[in-house]
C-alpha cells in the first residue's frame, strides 16, 4: 500500500520518491515492494551489523532493482557521492528507497543529494538529516567538503 509507514530501523520518509532506512531484515523487502518502491541502493559495507549476504537476491525477488554502493564508515569519498548521484539521477522517475546499517550514511549522502542536484535549501534538507543524527566530525567535514566542492554556500 503506497504511503503506508514502513516497519523498519530508522526509516524516514524524505519524499514521495525517496525513502531511507537502516537495514532492512530480509522480510521486510516484501514490504518494501508493497509501499511502492521499485529501487533499493544499499550504502552498508558487506560486513556491516546485519548486512544480508544474499539483498541483491531478496530485493530481485520482489522485482525491484537494486545497487550496492559499499560506503567505508570512516572514509567517505567524493567517488562514492558521485556513483550515489549517477544511481539517484539514472532513478529520478522512479520510488527509492536507500539504507545502509542505521541510516546515517544514507542521511548524510541524502541530505547532499537534495541540497547539491535538486536545489533543496540546506536548512530544509538539514531537518531530515537531523532526524536520524547530528553528523560526527567525519561525516561534517565531508558534508562541508561536498558543498564547498559544488559550489553551495550554507
Amino acid at each position: 500500500m503506497p504511503g503506508r509507514k514502513l516497519e523498519i530501523l530508522n526509516y524516514l520518509c524524505i519524499s514521495e520518491a525517496i525513502g531511507t532506512a537502516g537495514q532492512p531484515t530480509a522480510a521486510q523487502f516484501a514490504d518494501i515492494k508493497a509501499t511502492g518502491y521499485e529501487v533499493v541502493v544499499n550504502l552498508a559495507m558487506p560486513e556491516s551489523p546485519r548486512a544480508l549476504p544474499d539483498e541483491s537476491d531478496l530485493v530481485a525477488e520482489q522485482g525491484m532493482a537494486y545497487v550496492h554502493i559499499p560506503v567505508v564508515w570512516e572514509n567517505p569519498t567524493a567517488q562514492d557521492l558521485e556513483r550515489f548521484f549517477a544511481v539517484m539521477d539514472e532513478h529520478r522517475d522512479k520510488k527509492v528507497l536507500v539504507h545502509c546499517a542505521v541510516n546515517k550514511r544514507v542521511s548524510c549522502f541524502t541530505f547532499l543529494y537534495r541540497v547539491i542536484r535538486q536545489r533543496v535549501a540546506p536548512e530544509v534538507a538539514r531537518q531530515a538529516l537531523c532526524e536520524i543524527w547530528e553528523p560526527n566530525a567525519v561525516w561534517q567535514s565531508f558534508m562541508d567538503y561536498s558543498l564547498v566542492r559544488h559550489e553551495i554556500s550554507t
